[in-house]
């Protein structure tokens, strides 16, 4: 195990994924991928409310891509 965080969840506009940390460093209107493959902008990461965490159904795909991680 790491000694350091590699990952992120974010609600984007299609479920709550994944995303490398790095994803959460860049500027809007770059596209970011998460782990199962799906396309955001990053400007999706950054401005989102706790209403978003709780509509958005986490991403299973990326969930078992992270789990299947050593």
């Amino acid at each position: 195990m790491t000694d350091y965080l590699t990952y992120a969840w974010r609600p984007v506009t299609r479920g709550r994924h994944a995303f490398p940390i790095t994803a959460t460093k860049t500027p809007a209107g770059v596209p970011v991928v998460a782990f199962c493959g799906a396309r955001a902008d990053a400007g999706e990461l950054h401005d989102r409310s706790e209403v978003d965490w709780i509509r958005e159904d986490t991403c299973m795909r990326c969930w078992h891509v992270l789990a299947a991680r050593p």
